[in-house]
């Protein structure tokens, strides 16, 4: 059985690291004896005639989609036109633009099967299980957490939330870096968000976990040897844990290549930011031209707080 896992990205040099993650981490734990999972990415510059027939010429068995603000229209006029021309592959989706509504989503949208909520590998590897043991497309999902599907007679049914994943249990995605020549790499490090900012979905997880440092030296490694042009971290506020992000900051200062630019989302005045080591740390790994090493981007908090009337943390930062 087939199962495509589809990213419509906003540009060609981008790739979608959520999909490559829900990939690796269920061919490592799930049970998939007799599926294939396969990676389709397009961009928003296609036109959607050409994803549709791109999509339905892979003959796919169940269609997974990954949602985000830049694609969540178009991903919708995409599945209803494939429910017209292949209306027996069952369709589900994913990602923060479907996760926080969940239901009214399903019950707006008649052709989705259902809507995998919150972090998708382990929803997607007990999916894959379920499709492997019942050998059918649309599997009992009633014991599958994380999942918000339609039932046989209609109805809406919400599981329970699966809990957070141990960010050292996901597989690198990266080890074959030929189907990504000429993209930008992203990869992460930590997931959670600090802050409770009302106009940002990542303010909905708020359980802060971190990747193993040596995992993610080892990770870095291979971006440095391998000379990768660039590597984005996707790290929510990268900076809230200080011993983390300068450990992370030290050991690309110490093995510089001169050609992979790594770049982060820091906050200001929080964790590693406000300390006078990182300073000094940055601007040694900083080129002053902005022609490679690090690049940081920095919200403005004065312009979120003349923005929003309340801007708050729901986080002690550790100090170390």
């Amino acid at each position: 059985m087939n199962i495509v896992l589809v990213a419509i990205n906003a540009k060609y040099i981008h790739s979608n690291l959520a999909v490559y993650s829900l990939k690796a981490y269920a061919e490592k734990y799930a049970k998939n004896e007799n599926i294939e999972i396969e990676i389709a990415e397009y961009t928003i510059n296609q036109t959607e005639d050409e994803v549709l027939r791109n999509l339905y010429e892979r003959k796919a068995d169940i269609l997974a989609f990954s949602c985000y603000i830049w694609n969540l229209q178009m991903t919708k006029h995409v599945i209803e036109n494939m429910k017209k021309v292949a209306p027996n592959v069952p369709i589900y989706m994913g990602g923060p633009e479907v996760s926080y509504n969940a239901k009214e989503f399903l019950l707006q949208n008649n052709e989705v099967e259902g809507i995998m909520r919150g972090e998708g590998e382990k929803i997607f590897a007990n999916f894959v299980t379920a499709v492997s043991e019942e050998n059918r497309p649309i599997p009992n999902l009633s014991n599958i957490k994380g999942m918000v599907y339609r039932s046989a007679s209609g109805e809406i049914i919400e599981n329970e939330l699966e809990s957070p994943l141990d960010m050292s249990d996901i597989p690198f995605v990266y080890k074959d870096l030929k189907q990504f020549e000429n993209k930008i790499m992203y990869y992460e490090t930590s997931r959670g968000c600090p802050f409770s900012c009302s106009y940002c979905l990542s303010s909905i997880d708020k359980k802060l976990r971190f990747r193993n440092l040596s995992l993610v030296k080892e990770e870095l490694k291979f971006f440095i040897d391998n000379k990768v042009a660039q590597v984005k971290f996707v790290d929510r506020t990268f900076n809230c844990k200080k011993s983390h992000a300068m450990a992370i900051w030290q050991y690309i200062r110490d093995h510089d290549n001169g050609v992979t630019n790594f770049h982060f989302e820091i906050a200001s005045g929080i964790g590693a930011a406000g300390s006078d080591n990182t300073l000094i740390l940055s601007r040694r790994i900083s080129n002053p031209c902005g022609a490679r090493s690090s690049g940081f981007t920095v919200p403005s908090t004065s312009i979120v707080a003349a923005s929003f009337k309340s801007f708050k943390s729901n986080c002690v930062f550790p100090s170390s």
